[in-house]
């Protein structure tokens, strides 16, 4: 990943996530944030993977047009669950013939309840550093891995959580992205868990993953499947934001949500994050707004539909 190397303005790079669009009114969504973050200059840009392989054929397709018709970097993202080795390396076949050299190995959730029991493909693969060696033995790919600083909630405790990362470091992945969290004091535990862990593999970036809040609604419902939580003290700040009435206010939500990760972002420039990677659920404006107050020089993404 050469682009998290250089910085625009002599500030860090930034990255953000896409989701495959479900129906037309939405990708002419995704598409609008897309021509509006290639102005903005990410160093790269993630598209997500359904449960079980759900979108699979979207996610290559729209990755293969960012790869085919924009000035972006995409990393696709790719699961092990629900799938065949035959079936993922078709997949990562299909990738590489739209150009696209940038994989996020996952493990993946079980379809239709990310919280459930996992369940091994018969003729699959069981971990994701397993998905690690086989997309590196498939080609010249740069590989990715998802970390978490506040614990899989597969794992029994940080610890085995922290060497599962590391094994999935050993294994040929150059860097992780974490899953999305709300206290900027996990993020620095866990880079310190795994240089204590592994030095050589501690020098490999830990890129964090952040989700400017513009709804508490779809943020509890972000949190439950993530497994990731809000300090009690945003959880109330939110709260109190919202509002009692039967809908909530989105205006005031969105404000705070937007302030506290511009905060996280401050603190985590401080602390020497080698990138920012923002979940963009396919609009600009919040993110855009957020890199705004942090000082980036952007053109302002007024165009795009608010989040």
């Amino acid at each position: 990943m050469d682009r998290l190397g250089s910085a625009r303005s002599g500030r860090i790079p930034f990255s953000v996530e896409f989701s495959p669009p479900r129906d037309a009114e939405a990708e002419g969504r995704l598409w609008r944030a897309v021509r509006t973050f290639e102005r903005l200059g990410p160093a790269f840009v993630s598209m997500t993977y359904g449960a079980g392989g759900s979108t699979r054929d979207r996610t290559v397709r729209v990755t293969g047009r960012l790869a085919e018709e924009t000035t972006l970097l995409p990393v696709a993202h790719l699961t092990a669950v629900g799938h065949s080795i035959d079936e993922l390396r078709a997949m990562v076949g299909a990738y590489a013939d739209r150009g696209i050299t940038n994989i996020l190995a996952l493990r993946g959730d079980p379809p239709g309840n990310p919280l459930g029991e996992w369940e091994k493909h018969p003729e699959g693969l069981e971990y994701a550093d397993e998905l690690v060696r086989l997309v590196r033995d498939l080609g010249d790919f740069h590989v990715g891995v998802a970390s978490f600083p506040e614990g899989h909630h597969r794992s029994p405790d940080l610890d085995h959580d922290t060497r599962y990362l590391v094994q999935k470091l050993r294994a040929g992945a150059e860097y992780s992205i974490t899953q999305m969290f709300f206290d900027v004091e996990h993020y620095l535990r866990l880079r310190d868990r795994v240089v204590a862990c592994d030095a050589e593999q501690g020098l490999k970036p830990i890129i964090p993953e952040i989700m400017p809040i513009t709804s508490l609604r779809s943020a509890r419902r972000s949190l439950e499947l993530s497994g990731s939580h809000l300090p009690p003290v945003l959880e109330e700040r939110l709260r109190r934001a919202a509002g009692d009435g039967p809908e909530e206010n989105r205006a005031a939500v969105r404000e705070v949500g937007i302030e506290v990760a511009t905060e996280m972002c401050e603190r985590l420039i401080s602390e020497g994050a080698p990138c920012l990677h923002f979940i963009t659920l396919n609009f600009a404006r919040a993110t855009g707004e957020v890199l705004d107050r942090l000082g980036y020089e952007l053109e302002a993404p007024a165009a795009v539909q608010p989040a």
